[in-house]
């Protein structure tokens, strides 16, 4: 059976940026990135940590802009506090990630847990990681096809 002009394309390429606030998860999350970029053969072209979740959307749009960077995956874990910080960091940061994405037309996809989570939460989610590679992948080949 022949391959499909998606499957005969360009490995993707990606970038990760990953969180440190939380590192106990998100540099878990990190590897497992890592690990689900491999396994599909799209190289992590670059690969970057930030201060936190907040932090993402300026280091994000300066990777979109790099033709070594066909995707960005971003990585971390808003974990839910005393007050309601959690929801704005990921509101704000979230909104603006998917602005990032439709402006330069790239896909960024959300591998960041929370909010309202627990650290056991977090802990439970780092496999979420590799949905996030996976989803980065599929739409940027996806996007050839247009």
């Amino acid at each position: 059976m022949p391959k499909s002009p998606v499957e005969e394309s360009a490995p993707v390429r990606l970038a990760l940026v990953a969180s440190e606030f939380n590192y106990d998860v998100t540099m878990m999350m990190l590897e497992r990135a890592r690990e689900e970029a491999n396994f599909l053969h799209s190289p992590v072209t670059r690969e970057l940590r930030v201060p936190g979740v907040y932090d993402m959307p300026l280091a994000v749009s300066k990777l979109l802009r790099s033709p070594e960077v066909d995707a960005v995956v971003t990585l971390g874990a808003v974990i839910e506090g005393e007050t309601k910080h959690d929801e704005v960091v990921m509101n704000q940061a979230s909104r603006k990630l998917l602005d990032l994405s439709v402006e330069s037309g790239k896909p960024v996809t959300l591998g960041i847990s929370g909010p309202g989570e627990s650290r056991l939460q977090a802990q439970d989610r780092i496999d979420r990681a590799a949905l996030a590679v996976q989803a980065a992948v599929k739409m940027a080949r996806r996007l050839r096809e247009i």
